[in-house]
């Protein structure tokens, strides 16, 4: 889908409505592919403005992981994970296994690649490709 910066708050509004209403095992977890600049963190900043963030959302690349707390049934919290400089080792140091583990977090992860094998396995990824200024073109892989 062509998502432009005018049409990204309805394709946000539309993620935000497809998330599930309840709760599974584990958190849900969404990757973000896509090259440096392609649009992952605006995306996760307009699904945090849509879930009710008010809080300035930054790419945590120095801090890898960043939470906000959330009032949107089911989830109540949004991590974001930024793997681009992840070494596989940091894993424990930023609380993967907490954040995947917990039902009531939805997480945003770019640069998923960067994750060890087994952490990728299980989860969505979105496609974002640079298409012109301002444009981008966006998949879902479910």
């Amino acid at each position: 889908m062509l998502v432009t910066y005018d049409t990204l708050p309805d394709f946000a509004a539309e993620f935000v409505a497809r998330l599930p209403k309840t709760l599974s095992q584990r958190a849900h977890i969404v990757g973000l592919s896509g090259e440096l600049g392609a649009g992952k963190t605006a995306f996760v900043k307009e699904v945090a403005r849509q879930l009710g963030v008010t809080a300035s959302v930054r790419s945590p690349t120095f801090t890898v992981a960043q939470s906000y707390p959330l009032s949107h049934d089911p989830f109540r919290t949004l991590v974001h994970i930024d793997a681009y400089r992840l070494a596989p080792s940091d894993l424990d140091t930023f609380g993967w296994g907490d954040a995947a583990a917990d039902p009531k977090n939805l997480v945003l992860v770019e640069w998923p690649e960067n994750l060890p094998g087994s952490a990728t396995d299980a989860f969505p990824r979105m496609y974002f490709k640079v298409r012109g200024e301002g444009v981008r073109d966006i998949t879902y892989d479910t």
